[in-house]
């Protein structure tokens, strides 16, 4: 410490001594051209006369301007050595003024010697300009000594320091994304590329409403599958949004496919564009373990809060309940009556009928056992119990319209099959989300148990509003589909819709598990997890401590988060930030990104103002959809009937 205020006092003597001899140059220059004034005021002498000659000698009068440089030159030196107090306030356009005026006035000043006035009239005016000149000069020299060269204000946000380079390349291959972008990088707007070059690594779409997530990220994932000759499933929440994207896209580009794909929709509503479709398809059932799943999925589906209670035993009997009822359906008559629409009205028989018919099945005898034993033991309650909220559940299913859709057969969910792929889009109604959710539910987990097969065609599986429906085991799709060419893209609006629809272990696993993920804005929770998952980046750190005496600037790096959580909640709609997975054969060391997702918006509006609608494939009828209603409910009352009669053969 001892050193450093010897070192110290040691600059502040030089610059003294500097700026003193700055000034007593100046006043010897005064002297020396306003001599015949001094001599007329009679403030000279013969000493200071000799003393003047002999500096006269060394050039430094030999011009105004050699002296004036000199003087102004070595205060100027003496001012870069200053340590002002520093202040905040001090304006630089004043600093700025105070040299410009000050120069102009103190090297300007020669002017005055032209003037046509008394010797002492002129000397008096050249020497007050310069003077003042110098003086503003040593006034705007110390007032840039105490200026804050740092300017903290300039960025507010810290948005600078929390820039990163990204990946600028485009990374292509036969199943890649690739989004073009811009970015920011300290300032300077670059381009950049979202290269998701493995999408069977799992792709997350997240975003608020508004956020953009259709129109700059999912739209390109279908337009882009379907260009490398994917077969896909496209689950739309709000149909026919994306249903017309695909459709109208595959129509340009059926060429890119060795097997021309067959395209179909699903639809509950509009029924003369919808194909008809059983995903209870006999053929597909080969097991307990299909029908299992299958009565699991849609029972769930109906009931959300039962998720979370799975293993209790009023959530395991409905769904033990309903696959005796499936398989005996699987097997009665090789499957003739085994659909979704024969299921529920199944399940409406009276129980001294229904039990000893599907008594008859050994396979199903253990699942049925415990009912026929209450139903025996008169305990009805607990009979009501393990099956009424199976009954009433899936008699929310019961209408003209879905068993229509459900009881027909114009295609298999095999769309990866290589010698028939398909393209089907599933349309939802967010008015009838929860009756809808459910049987499409059915669909998918049907779908997904076919396509997850090796040697198997490439395929998309894009899933608008994932939290809409509910999709039993998607964590395994996602770990063991990749080597199946199986590519899963998920898109929701927040992690907590995630949470409340399948419960918080199974969302947490989702999120964790997939490679991908691209978000837009959002807030809470969501928010702070991405930004953690985004990791941390090297930021520099500056402040300045003001106090009486001194001011200290201070720099500093950091490690601190790339994308805070405060940043996510902020983002513009087009703005994403996101993390890819890359190959082993594919390296790429950039992954993160922070950057606008650039889109032709008139080119996209033009393309849209030409798709032609979805063409209808029948021209079905009320009066059809009706007599295929109660062809159903004949269909069970012939099969109980027909049962009982046997049975009271044989007794």
């Amino acid at each position: 410490m001892s050193v450093t205020g010897e070192n110290e006092q040691g600059l502040r003597k030089i610059i003294d001594l500097t700026r003193f001899a700055s000034i007593f140059i100046l006043l010897l220059h005064f002297y020396y051209f306003c001599y015949r004034a001094f001599e007329q005021w009679e403030i000279t002498s013969t000493i200071t006369d000799r003393l003047m000659k002999n500096i006269s000698q060394t050039g430094l009068f030999n011009g105004v301007l050699t002296s004036k440089l000199i003087a102004v030159g070595l205060l100027i030196i003496s001012l870069l050595g200053a340590q002002g107090k520093k202040d905040e306030k001090i304006n630089k356009r004043s600093i700025a003024a105070y040299l410009l005026i000050g120069f102009l006035l103190f090297l300007g000043s020669s002017w005055f010697f032209q003037l046509n006035e008394t010797i002492e009239i002129v000397a008096v005016v050249y020497m007050t300009v310069a003077g003042i000149g110098f003086l503003l000069i040593l006034a705007g020299g110390n007032l840039l000594s105490r200026l804050i060269k740092l300017n903290l204000s300039d960025d507010v946000f810290n948005s600078l320091n929390e820039t990163f380079p990204q990946e600028e390349r485009l990374l292509t291959n036969e199943y890649s994304i690739n989004l073009p972008a811009k970015y920011n990088l300290k300032r300077q707007i670059r381009k950049s590329w979202i290269n998701i070059i493995n999408p069977f690594r799992g792709l997350l779409v997240i975003g608020s409403p508004g956020a953009g997530k259709s129109w700059f990220v999912i739209q390109h994932v279908i337009k882009q599958h379907i260009e490398k000759g994917f077969a896909m499933f496209v689950y739309d929440f709000k149909y026919d949004d994306l249903s017309r994207i695909v459709y109208n896209w595959l129509q340009q580009n059926k060429h890119h496919y060795a097997v021309k794909p067959s395209f179909y929709v699903i639809n509950f509503d509009k029924l003369s564009v919808s194909h008809r479709c059983n995903p209870l398809d006999p053929s597909t059932m080969n097991d307990i373990t299909d029908a299992t799943e299958s009565a699991r999925t849609i029972l769930l589906g109906l009931n959300r809060e039962w998720i979370n209670k799975q293993g209790d035993f009023f959530v395991e009997s409905p769904i033990n309940f309903v696959t005796a009822i499936i398989w005996f359906l699987r097997k009665y008559a090789d499957g003739k009556y085994c659909t979704l629409p024969h299921v529920i009205e199944l399940m409406q028989s009276e129980y001294d009928e229904l039990f000893p018919v599907l008594n008859t099945q050994p396979e199903i005898e253990v699942l049925v056992n415990p009912f026929i034993t209450a139903y025996q033991n008169d305990a009805m309650e607990q009979l009501e119990g393990q099956v009424a909220s199976a009954k009433i559940g899936m008699a929310r299913l019961a209408s003209p319209q879905l068993y229509w859709v459900l009881s027909g057969n114009d295609f298999t969910l095999d769309i990866n099959n290589p010698k028939h792929p398909k393209i089907i889009c599933v349309g939802n109604n967010p008015e009838k989300q929860q009756v809808y959710g459910a049987v499409l539910s059915l669909y998918i987990s049907r779908l997904v148990r076919q396509v997850n097969k090796k040697g198997m065609h490439k395929c998309s599986l894009v899933f608008d509003e994932f939290p809409t429906i509910y999709f039993n085991n998607i964590d395994s799709l996602i770990a063991t589909a990749r080597s199946n060419k199986v590519a899963t893209t998920l898109a929701m609006q927040d992690f907590s819709q995630l949470k409340k629809d399948y419960g918080k272990e199974q969302a947490d696993v989702i999120v964790n598990i997939t490679g991908n993920i691209i978000s837009g804005q959002v807030m809470g929770e969501t928010s702070k997890l991405l930004s953690e998952r985004f990791g941390k980046i090297m930021q520099d750190r500056q402040s300045v401590s003001v106090n009486r005496m001194d001011t200290s600037i201070s720099h500093s790096k950091q490690l601190d988060a790339a994308i805070p959580a405060s940043k996510i909640a902020a983002l513009s709609s087009g703005e994403f930030v996101g993390m890819v997975a890359d190959d082993p054969l594919e390296k790429i060391k950039l992954k993160m990104f922070h950057s606008q997702i650039i889109n032709d918006h008139d080119k996209l509006n033009a393309e849209m103002s030409n798709y032609r609608d979805i063409p209808a494939v029948s021209n079905v009828t009320q009066q059809q959809v009706l007599d295929n209603y109660y062809q159903v409910k004949m269909d069970i009352k012939r099969l109980i009937g027909e049962e009982v009669r046997r049975l009271k053969q044989n007794a």
